[in-house]
C-alpha cells in the first residue's frame, strides 16, 4: 500500500507515492487561487519521480514560464503544479487524496498575497513568500 494516493472527481486520472512529503501547507498567492478557483490551496510537496500516474486522462499544460499544471481532461479535476526552478519536487493538490487525513499544513505561503475575507484562526507560520523567498 501507498503512503500517500488520491484521485480526481471521476477517477479516470490516480497517483500514489510512497515518499515522505517535502511539504504541506496552504499557498495564498493569486496564481493558485485563480487555478483552483479557490480563496487558498492545499498543497502536498513531493519528491517528483515518487508519483506514479495511472490513467490516460491527465492533461499537462504550461501556464507560465516555467510552469506547468497538470488537470483531469475528463472531469476538470486539478491535479499537480510543477515548476521549473524546482525539478526534483511536483505539488499535489491535497484535496485529491484518497485519504484527507493523511494532510497536516506546516505553514501559510504567500501570506502577503492572501485574500481580505480569509480568516485563519491557528498558529501555523506565515511566510510572505515561499519559503525560501520569505522572512
Amino acid at each position: 500500500m501507498s503512503r500517500y494516493a488520491g484521485r480526481c472527481l471521476c477517477g479516470a486520472v490516480t497517483w500514489q507515492s510512497d515518499a515522505e512529503a517535502l511539504w504541506a501547507g496552504y499557498c495564498h498567492c493569486e496564481s493558485c487561487r485563480r487555478a483552483a478557483p479557490a480563496d487558498f490551496v492545499s498543497w502536498i510537496g513531493l519528491p517528483r519521480m515518487s508519483v506514479k500516474w495511472s490513467g490516460d486522462n491527465l492533461n499537462v499544460r504550461e501556464t507560465s514560464a516555467g510552469v506547468e499544471r497538470g488537470h483531469c481532461a475528463a472531469c476538470g479535476t486539478g491535479m499537480f503544479y510543477r515548476n521549473a526552478t524546482l525539478p526534483d519536487e511536483i505539488h499535489l493538490y491535497a484535496a485529491t487524496l484518497d485519504d484527507p487525513n493523511m494532510y497536516t499544513p506546516q505553514a501559510h505561503y504567500h501570506w502577503a498575497e492572501r485574500l481580505p475575507w480569509t480568516v485563519f484562526n491557528d498558529d501555523l507560520p506565515r511566510h510572505s513568500a515561499s519559503a525560501e523567498a520569505s522572512d
